[in-house]
């Protein structure tokens, strides 16, 4: 799942502190034999899905939470979660943050919004520096939390590809790149 000697290309980014965890939560389903899971993840589905991909590509995840009206500002909308995976072989290479896209022409992770605009200028500029977009996940944080950590009875393993399709279904998430063709 994990190359042995991954790159990290800007885990100083704000952006990064909330994958620190989810790459611990692999390493963990990497090192533990096949009957570990962690929140309805397993090793076998994943590695299912790496294998999936095109032979070299990115995988991209923006997660924006709703931050409430205050005395000095209007509701809005903030991303809490940007990043871009280099897959080679089905097996992650590096990760960068959103952060690290400024350089292909993206502008600061603070002005990104979650709508089609930036979601094509964030896959332009990962397109960029890494190579085709196979699939790009722009989500909501509660429903992000809520895919991320669902489970099935006793925590069992749960086909996470079906629910996130169900959310998109649903209009709770927007999934895009090259793969989203061979899964209409």
């Amino acid at each position: 799942m994990l190359a042995e000697e991954l790159v990290v290309l800007d885990g100083d980014s704000p952006l990064f502190s909330p994958v620190r965890p989810l790459l611990d939560a692999a390493l963990r389903l990497e090192q533990q034999d096949e009957s570990y899971s962690w929140h309805g993840w397993n090793k076998q589905q994943i590695q299912a899905f790496l294998a999936s991909l095109p032979s070299s590509c990115s995988l991209v995840v923006g997660v924006w939470e709703t931050i409430p009206a205050d005395d000095k500002r209007p509701e809005y909308e903030q991303l809490v979660l940007g990043c871009v995976c280099e897959v080679h072989e089905g097996v992650v290479y590096s990760i960068r943050t959103f952060d690290a896209l400024e350089m292909a022409g993206l502008k600061s992770a603070d002005s990104l919004e979650p709508g089609i605009d930036d979601a094509l200028e964030i896959m332009r500029a990962a397109r960029t520096l890494t190579s085709v977009v196979a699939w790009a996940l722009f989500i909501e944080k509660t429903a992000w939390d809520e895919w991320l950590f669902a489970s099935g009875d006793d925590g069992a393993v749960i086909d996470k590809g079906e629910l996130l399709a169900s959310y998109a279904r649903q209009g709770r998430c927007v999934l895009m790149g090259s793969r989203t063709a061979h899964h209409q």
